[in-house]
């Protein structure tokens, strides 16, 4: 198999630059904002438009904490909107339904360029028709922070939604009417843009827990609402009841004992869906009859798992994001529940936390042949995600594994060539949907352990064969040959490109 591999680079796409010199530039840049550093308050974000010459052509970014809720990135582009400005580059850790306004900046060309993580709703919409003049970035949560901190992704102006921040100008999220815990994607913003504004709806005298420092930061604008901390639920994040999803869990659950991965000390993540929460409460049980304790669970955290540590079946929580409101209580109230930035989670030149995961159970919306996983499109080459942590988890992880059904929407989930290419082949271990268990030849390791198993271990061509079988042989998707942005690895190789619907 040869899976990673630059597909498509566009003409005078822009190369990937070292992150070798990153503590280095971390020191310089401290020395300077210490030297030269002077907080302003104001109240109404066209002083801070006026105070900060934002200009055309400058880099904005954004961190996803609030999700759904947010509304900091809405009000910059609202000013941005009201002003005029043209070819700006948009640079948000990630954009959802809400911030819908960003599809007129781009039909009006007010935004010309976006990088981000994750993309879905109108922008995606608009970007998929060819409105973006410019390119479509799509990184993941280690390539973005890598990015900021090499120097391949300059930033002019960082806008951080900070529920709350002091009069010293220190910020943190834990406390606060919008309060969203850990504060983890917004770290590489902080230290790195020319100029940072915190954004808060709750300034204080002084704060007992920091996570933004002061050093770093250059305006505080404080407003009555930096959002709705209910939209930071993204999906279900409760165990799922569907009969299928149960099954793949608890199939999963026993592929993870019988491999040796319930063990004393380990490390797991799941996403926040329902079948990987059911994984997880099917690992619950195993590790209550076993007597097992594992080191740390990680990622955007759940109240799954903030149940589960205070059980005492991990050591601590490792923590980018919350995902729901018992995560954030638990981050501002429990020792055990340690922020990290993104780039201590994933990016590949900082030792990140997701190279000690035994194991994550991740999802897809296609995977093919040679287990390349797709998570940023739909099977019509919609934008609909983007990978997010999914490819830096499945090469960090020691044991990486896909659950899904083997067909949704009457659509097998096994393909010939998947439609993007998300997570390379090469760092996906196993696929486990309802009718089997597909483990990639290279991980002649784990074939081993299982070749007395009495689990449904099938070759992934088998489950091809069974899927199509049942739905027939889906009709040949044509992409449209004009491209309208790329999808790069967590080290900066660009794997695929995206094309205009």
């Amino acid at each position: 198999m040869n899976n990673k591999v630059n597909r498509f680079v566009p003409e005078g796409y822009r190369p990937f630059v070292s992150s070798s010199d990153y503590q280095n530039k971390e020191r310089k840049l401290i020395k300077e904002k210490k030297q030269n550093n002077k907080i302003v308050f104001l109240k109404d974000i066209k002083e801070v438009f006026d105070y900060l010459n934002i200009q055309s052509g400058q880099t904005i970014s954004f961190h996803h904490h609030l999700r759904n809720g947010d509304y900091v990135q809405n009000m910059v582009s609202q000013e941005v909107l009201r002003r005029d400005l043209k070819d700006l580059h948009y640079a948000p850790s990630a954009i959802f339904p809400s911030n819908a306004i960003l599809a007129d900046l781009i039909k009006n060309g007010n935004v010309t360029n976006v990088d981000t993580n994750y993309l879905n709703g109108p922008v995606s919409d608009v970007i998929g028709e060819g409105y973006l003049k410019g390119m479509l970035v799509m990184n993941t949560h280690g390539g973005r922070p890598r990015k900021i901190e090499s120097g391949e992704l300059p930033i002019d102006v960082a806008f951080i939604a900070t529920p709350t921040v002091d009069k010293n100008g220190n910020g943190y999220g834990g406390i606060g009417k919008a309060a969203c815990g850990s504060l983890g994607y917004a770290i590489s913003d902080l230290m790195y843009a020319k100029k940072v504004v915190l954004v808060t709806d709750n300034l204080v005298d002084s704060l007992d827990r920091i996570e933004l420092d002061k050093k770093y930061v250059d305006v505080v604008l404080v407003v009555d609402s930096i959002g709705d901390p209910k939209g930071i639920v993204s999906g279900t994040t409760k165990i799922t009841k569907d009969p299928i999803g149960l099954k793949i869990a608890n199939m999963t659950a026993k592929l993870l004992d019988e491999i040796g991965l319930i063990k004393d000390g380990m490390s797991m993540q799941t996403g926040a869906g329902g079948t990987s929460l059911a994984v997880a409460s099917y690992v619950k049980n195993i590790m209550l009859e076993k007597g097992i304790k594992g080191s740390f669970a990680s990622g955007g955290i759940t109240g799954y798992f903030v149940d589960m540590q205070k059980k005492g079946l991990f050591d601590e929580l490792r923590d980018v994001q919350c995902f729901d409101i018992d995560a954030v209580e638990s981050y501002n109230n429990n020792p055990h529940h340690i922020g990290m930035s993104a780039s201590k989670y994933a990016n590949p030149y900082d030792d990140p936390v997701v190279d000690y995961l035994d194991v994550v159970i991740l999802g897809a919306t296609e995977i093919d042949k040679d287990f390349n996983v797709n998570v940023t499109t739909d099977s019509y080459g919609k934008i609909i995600g983007g990978s997010g942590g999914h490819s830096d988890t499945a090469h960090g992880a020691k044991v990486s594994i896909i659950t899904t059904n083997l067909i949704k929407s009457r659509m097998p989930i096994i393909k010939d060539h998947v439609t993007t290419v998300t997570t390379p082949g090469e760092d996906i271990d196993i696929l486990v949907c309802e009718r089997g268990i597909a483990i990639n030849p290279k991980r002649k390791d784990l074939l081993e352990k299982l070749k007395n198993s009495k689990l449904p271990i099938k070759t992934i061509d088998e489950l091809y064969e069974l899927a199509h079988s049942i739905t027939g042989e889906p009709k040949k998707l044509n992409l449209s040959k004009e491209v309208i942005g790329v999808v790069e690895y967590r080290d900066g190789t660009v794997i695929d490109s995206l094309y205009r619907k």
